[in-house]
């Protein structure tokens, strides 16, 4: 799996196109992170980034970015509606796949200090990363913001940085740095010039004030607009999701007879958080991720990425997935040798037959593929179960029927992708014996990787069973397991010898 970490920098500069540009730039310049996305806000003056990379490239290009902006951006001339206290107002860091959570604070902790150390800006650690429980929520810190800050860190103790002297840098201000969950960063525009409405609307949304637990809120009057706002960040879409905040933002302005004009997302948004509006929306009561068309376009990830989860110390995926990616090889090799005979005088009297083949062997690769990431989601079923409590007697017994019920399902994904290659190779004789000849060696390869496939996912069939308490599962599987062996050995056999023998005659 690869090691990825998310950065979302906040810049106090909204108005200048050129100087976020030179921060992008700075970003840009570190090998290995992929800048994903920035947006700027001209009225809230503050532009939010977002790059992506391996946790030491992207420590790198965090501290890059703040370098740069601190050059270039001057709190003593900045004005805008959100609140600041730096140039680099906030920097957070967000596992996203490989990393722990205590890695990303480490993160933090040595970007703290080198900004401090090198730049000499303050730095305030949040969130995740807090040293003190007073500190993990962003306000408390930008409490004053840059003009309050400047002498209260100084006088004030509590106020102090935890890295660099208790000085704010006289243009860049102070830098929050921190580690969080996936944020969205979501507004919503109210018909009403009349601001008040907009602070009462976010009092009563976030969390401080008595509303959602995982809501933080704020009201602005948006003067090119003609209206005001409420900006909302939501800190954990899963638990309060997106829909549930925006109902009672609608319902809270028609109080104060206000309608809404519309929301936005400002920056990324997970795909779950849209998932979940899409359900409630349309009433989707049984709707399942597994129906949206995007995530059935399996593998998701490319190849380079699986052979990184594949080599890693992870356990999945595994030997069973990786049998099951071998069957859509093999698959998607037999269907090009169909493809390439099909419509060409010197195979026309095989036409249809190979073309009934070709149209059957295309849903059996998407099977394979859905196939790789089954046979992964069943083993972690079975190291979750492994996990269960075993303190006392009943705890143990119950532990042990989870753990058998785990493996049953873990047998019976493997034997679905033995199935499946044995079904493939009794599809695809009319491939090899009448196949295009100048691709007879892909149709050998083709029916390698379907007998890897099978021999594969047999040994993870057969070293699931022992563990498993029900004795007729077993023995029913075991008698199985033997007799489509067999019939797979006649088949790569016969396969083999035709496939050499079409090699050398030429034919």
């Amino acid at each position: 799996m690869r090691r990825l970490v998310e950065c979302v920098p906040n810049f106090s500069e909204g108005r200048r196109p050129e100087v976020i540009e030179q921060i992008v730039n700075a970003i840009k310049s570190v090998s290995g992170v992929s800048m994903l996305d920035y947006e700027m806000d001209a009225d809230h003056n503050r532009a939010v980034l977002s790059f992506v990379g391996e946790p030491e490239a992207v420590l790198e290009a965090a501290f890059r970015a703040v370098e740069k902006g601190s050059e270039l951006i001057d709190l003593t001339k900045h004005k805008g509606e959100h609140p600041r206290m730096g140039a680099a107002d906030v920097v957070p860091f967000v596992p996203i796949t490989g990393v722990k959570q205590d890695e990303c604070i480490e993160l933090a902790k040595r970007l703290g200090k080198r900004i401090a150390d090198e730049l000499s800006i303050p730095v305030y650690l949040y969130e995740l990363a807090a040293t003190r429980p007073d500190r993990v929520d962003l306000a408390v810190i930008r409490k004053g913001e840059f003009e309050g800050l400047r002498t209260a860190i100084k006088s004030d103790p509590d106020r102090a940085p935890d890295f660099g002297k208790p000085e704010m840098h006289p243009t860049a201000g102070a830098t929050v740095v921190g580690v969080r969950a996936p944020l969205i960063a979501y507004n919503v525009y109210l018909d009403t010039r009349n601001l008040k409405v907009a602070q009462r609307i976010a009092k009563a949304i976030r969390f401080r004030s008595g509303g959602f637990q995982f809501v933080k809120a704020l009201g602005f009057e948006i003067k090119e607009r003609g209206c005001v706002q409420v900006s909302i960040n939501m800190t954990d879409y899963t638990k309060t999701p997106l829909y549930r905040v925006f109902e009672t933002v609608k319902h809270e302005a028609a109080r104060w007879g206000v309608n809404v004009l519309e929301s936005e997302v400002v920056g990324l948004v997970p795909q779950g958080a849209l998932n979940a509006c899409a359900r409630y929306a349309l009433q989707l009561n049984s709707f399942s991720r597994d129906q949206i068309l995007e995530n059935r376009l399996v593998p998701a990830k490319g190849m380079p990425d699986f052979l990184n989860e594949l080599a890693s110390r992870a356990p999945v995926p595994g030997g069973g997935s990786t049998a099951a990616l071998n069957g859509a090889l093999g698959v998607a090799l037999m269907t090009m040798v169909a493809k390439l005979s099909i419509g060409k005088k010197k195979y026309a009297e095989f036409e249809e037959e190979l073309t009934r083949v070709r149209d059957q062997l295309i849903p059996m690769r998407e099977r394979f593929q859905a196939l790789v990431d089954e046979d992964a989601d069943s083993f972690k079923k079975v190291m979750k179960a492994y996990k269960l409590p075993k303190t006392t007697e009943e705890e143990q017994q119950k532990r042990e029927q989870a753990v058998s019920d785990a493996l049953k399902d873990a047998a019976e994904t493997p034997f679905k992708t033995m199935s499946l290659a044995l079904d493939a190779l009794r599809l695809c004789q009319p491939i090899v014996e009448h196949g295009n000849e100048s691709s007879v060696s892909d149709a050998g390869v083709g029916t390698m990787n379907l007998e890897t496939a099978f021999r594969g996912a047999r040994l993870n069939v057969l070293i699931n069973l022992p563990s498993i308490q029900d004795k007729d599962f077993v023995a029913e599987k075991q008698e199985a397991l033997d007799e489509m062996a067999s019939e797979l050995d006649r088949l790569v056999k016969e396969y083999q010898d035709t496939v050499a023998k079409r090699m050398t005659s030429g034919r």
